[in-house]
């Protein structure tokens, strides 16, 4: 009777350890492709469980009830995707560093001064001289010298050339009426009506203008 009552006591224990045995948590980390985060993982009895809460965090999901159920709703698999496309088709931004822009609105007041007084001198019939076209070369390739150490962004460095263009078409313009000067040439007060050159100077200049305005470049055929 008494050897009855051990087996039976053995076998209850032993049912009791393999019970505790399939309940004792064995814990993992579950990581979520195409998502940041992690999900921490219970295993009982062969099987994995996960919180949903945590689920639907990590997968930017939504949670909601009706009634006995639980409605677990995901994101669409390609939302992040065209999210990034959108990204991508988005323009860059265009827009002048500070420095820059300080530098290259005196370098146009420059060259803008420039043009009117020569073209003042020529409807005149006032000689252009040697000091006077210097002094305004030297300001304005000063200047210039100046914007290209300020220039560091993309939209910088574009914009400086055409800045470069307009100075060496200023001076080309400057210089002929300064060697016709040289030689005695008899310029007429008409001259610059309708120069191809000085119109080039005039609407590079407008461009220009306009860019710095709007704080973003513009590649304006009138500056080549």
């Amino acid at each position: 009777m008494l050897r009855g009552k051990l087996v039976v006591y053995a076998i209850f224990l032993g049912g009791l350890a393999l019970v505790c045995t399939w309940a004792v948590p064995q814990k993992r980390t579950l990581i979520v492709a195409g998502h940041s985060g992690y999900l921490p993982v219970i295993e009982m009895g062969g099987r994995s469980y996960i919180e949903i809460e945590a689920l639907a965090r990590v997968t930017n999901g939504s949670l909601s009830f009706k009634g006995p159920q639980m409605v677990l709703t995901l994101p669409s698999a390609g939302l992040e995707a065209q999210v990034a496309v959108a990204a991508a088709s988005q323009p860059v931004a265009t827009g002048f560093t500070k420095e820059f822009l300080k530098a290259s609105i005196e370098q146009m007041s420059v060259i803008r001064e420039w043009r009117s007084t020569l073209t003042n001198a020529v409807k005149k019939g006032f000689p252009i001289t040697e000091d006077w076209a210097t002094g305004f070369s030297s300001r304005a390739q000063q200047n210039l010298r100046l914007v290209s150490v300020a220039a560091s962004s993309e939209s910088d460095r574009s914009a400086l050339q055409l800045l470069t263009k307009e100075f060496n078409n200023m001076k080309a313009l400057s210089d002929r009426f300064l060697e016709a000067n040289r030689s005695r040439t008899y310029v007429p007060t008409n001259a610059l009506d309708n120069d191809p050159l000085d119109q080039r100077i005039l609407n590079c200049g407008h461009a220009l203008a306009a860019m710095a305005a709007n704080n973003q470049f513009v590649d304006d055929a009138s500056c080549h």
